[in-house]
């Protein structure tokens, strides 16, 4: 046994040895070092210290620091910098007054960039799709969020059309035939938004869009619906009217769009709601079909009615998932898909030609303490940017995976044409 006395001594002595030579010795500050160059201060704060072929205008983070922006990506105000190029843009619609039962979806943005965090260009590889949408030649940007008026829906439905319109008729940054305008992905808001992108795309690409919808709910009702004596022009626009108002202004390609994922109940006493969602050109696939032909045969379903060339706006309300999985939604109906059977869907439609993309209806007030519905929304975002970004590198006969020798976040500037 040691004695008080020894042991104290030892324990000094330990003490003193390990501080000579300890791992915890901080580097002597004094003088500061002041005489950094910018260069030495963007190596030692910018964390560029992995290998990679992005340029450094791209800011590196470790997935749970830095500011929110979806997966890391450059944020830049893209409705007020003009100069600015891209040719993916991620725009937020903090919107959720023309919804039907709960609110909330105005914070929807702000969840899913968070939950994206753990998704960095320097972690971005998708290995089904052999690519890093991250890092390849085409830019990618978070562009904030729409300015929207939360107190009158017919002014926020005139501001997200104009802000649409304003970023949809742009040149990219990439100049290529296959790629002539950018692609915008919209986190919501209520489904509604998906009404002022539709007329935005209308109007670019001069010819109706074919609408690929993922949904517990039909949203092709009549206004009417929704019935009330005290009907206003304004209360036509709502979140499970737009397709129906969309299609009656000549914005879908009629016979070339369709739902997954329903199992909504239906409006008085029959078939009428199917009637008239049959009028406007849509096949249907309920949650229920899964069971029968299962994922791939949906996927096969839906090619064989869009085809792989129209233009095509990829549209999913994150309540096609069973709430069980994603609880944090406005109109939760249970029996939904899982996120293993969407994503596997997803990526099954990757040769869909995509021009524009919303993920909607996500309302963190009603998640989980894990954010389990605001996580599967930014992973079904990355594997629609995958799918986007992989099917442009290969009309632009890119490899997939070559990384190329662009930015992917980079601030701007026109590139040269391919």
């Amino acid at each position: 046994m040691f004695s008080s006395r020894a042991t104290i001594l030892f324990v000094c002595f330990w003490f003193n040895a390990a501080k000579a030579s300890s791992f915890y010795d901080n580097p002597e500050q004094d003088p500061l070092p002041l005489e950094d160059t910018p260069e030495d201060l963007y190596n030692k704060w910018n964390f560029e210290n992995w290998k990679s072929t992005s340029h450094k205008s791209e800011a590196k983070q470790w997935a749970f620091s830095g500011i929110s922006t979806f997966a890391h990506l450059n944020h830049v105000k893209c409705l007020v910098n003009r100069d600015v190029a891209f040719d993916i843009g991620i725009i937020g619609a903090p919107f959720d007054t023309a919804v039907s039962y709960r609110p909330g979806a105005r914070f929807g943005p702000r969840a899913i960039r968070a939950a994206s965090s753990r998704q960095t260009p320097f972690r971005g590889f998708n290995p089904r799709r052999g690519l890093n949408p991250y890092s390849t030649p085409l830019t990618i940007l978070d562009c904030g969020d729409m300015p929207l008026t939360p107190f009158d829906n017919a002014l926020a439905l005139h501001q997200m059309t104009s802000a649409y319109q304003t970023l949809n008729s742009r040149s990219p940054a990439l100049r290529h035939p296959s790629w002539p305008h950018p692609k915008l992905l919209s986190l919501g808001g209520d489904h509604s938004i998906a009404l002022a992108a539709l007329r935005s795309l209308y109007k670019v690409y001069g010819q109706p869009i074919a609408v690929v919808h993922f949904d517990a709910h039909l949203d092709t009702w009549h206004p009417a619906k929704y019935p009330s004596a005290w009907q206003g022009a304004q209360s036509d626009f709502t979140h499970g009217s737009m397709f129906w108002i969309a299609s009656n202004e000549g914005l879908i390609l009629n016979g070339s769009s369709a739902h997954a994922g329903l199992r909504t109940r239906l409006s008085g006493d029959g078939w009428e709601d199917w009637e008239d969602d049959e009028r406007q050109g849509f096949l249907r696939i309920t949650a229920d079909d899964i069971d029968d032909f299962g994922p791939s045969g949906v996927v096969e379903r839906i090619l064989e009615r869009v085809g792989t060339e129209v233009p095509v706006y990829l549209s999913l309300d994150i309540d096609v998932l069973d709430p069980g999985i994603c609880p944090g939604t406005g109109t939760p109906e249970p029996g939904g898909w899982t996120s293993r059977e969407v994503i596997r869907i997803l990526r099954g439609l990757e040769s869909l030609n995509v021009v524009g993309a919303d993920i909607v209806e996500v309302a963190p007030a009603y998640d989980g303490a894990g954010e389990q519905t605001a996580l599967v929304a930014a992973q079904v975002g990355y594997e629609i940017l995958t799918s986007m970004v992989g099917r442009g590198l290969k009309e632009m006969g890119k490899e997939a995976g070559d990384g190329g020798s662009g930015s992917v976040g980079n601030l701007g500037g026109k590139r040269d044409e391919l």
